[in-house]
């Protein structure tokens, strides 16, 4: 009889688009699934799961000016010096964020809804990452419809689709839903990693680790 296979990974990605170390923590998650790949060829690559976290859960539907959230949360309206070390880290697994560039912090309960709703054609992880980069890197407003419209029909996301998340409370309800859900079971911060088995063996990995320690956590649950 031939030996069963290792189990497949599936990893749950607990982030919010507006999160700077959540684009470098996905990116620092490619290049640990690029190393997983390497090391086992004849599997299967481990599933993606997208999960909604809004970093600012009560923050006005329109977002509010970026000085003033700042000058709210840090006292001062530019954040300092605060970003230095976020900037850097970015530029160290490729990105080249524009904080300078963002005058509106947005209310991202629609973006996660668009990405909720684009697992049905396994294009989360790309959704995701053009938020990511309309946000960082092109200074756009996540909270105006036609941004996220543009964004996502960018991706060939059909409009009838997303007219239905930015246009239907029912889609939002569920995606805050989802959000206290996670925050009941303890979740405080994000970027945060799930990573799973078949057997129902799971590791989470909180913050931008690094590559090195989320390959780490593939290969201790795949082995588990």
């Amino acid at each position: 009889m031939s030996a069963l296979l290792p189990a497949v990974l599936q990893i749950d990605v607990v982030s919010d688009v507006v999160c700077p170390w959540c684009y470098i923590g996905k990116r620092q998650l490619e290049i640990a699934l690029a190393r997983w790949q390497a090391r086992n060829p004849a599997l299967p690559a481990p599933t993606l799961r997208w999960r909604p976290f809004q970093l600012n859960p009560e923050m006005p539907a329109a977002g509010m000016p970026r000085g003033d959230y700042l000058l709210r949360k840090f006292g001062v309206p530019d954040g300092g010096k605060r970003y230095d070390r976020v900037v850097a880290a970015a530029r160290a697994v490729g990105i080249e964020m524009k904080i300078d560039a963002i005058s509106v912090q947005p209310n991202t309960l629609k973006a996660h809804g668009l990405i909720e709703l684009a697992a049905e054609s396994g294009r989360q992880s790309a959704l995701a990452e053009a938020f990511f980069q309309a946000y960082f890197i092109d200074g756009r407003d996540l909270s105006d419809d036609q941004v996220l419209r543009d964004v996502a029909t960018g991706l060939g996301i059909g409009e009838g689709l997303v007219d239905a998340v930015l246009t239907e409370a029912s889609v939002t309800q569920i995606v805050a839903a989802a959000d206290a859900e996670l925050r009941d079971y303890g979740v405080t911060g994000v970027p945060l990693f799930i990573i799973g088995n078949a057997a129902g063996e799971h590791l989470a990995v909180n913050g931008a680790k690094g590559a090195d320690d989320l390959l780490e956590a593939m290969l201790q649950v795949q082995a588990a």
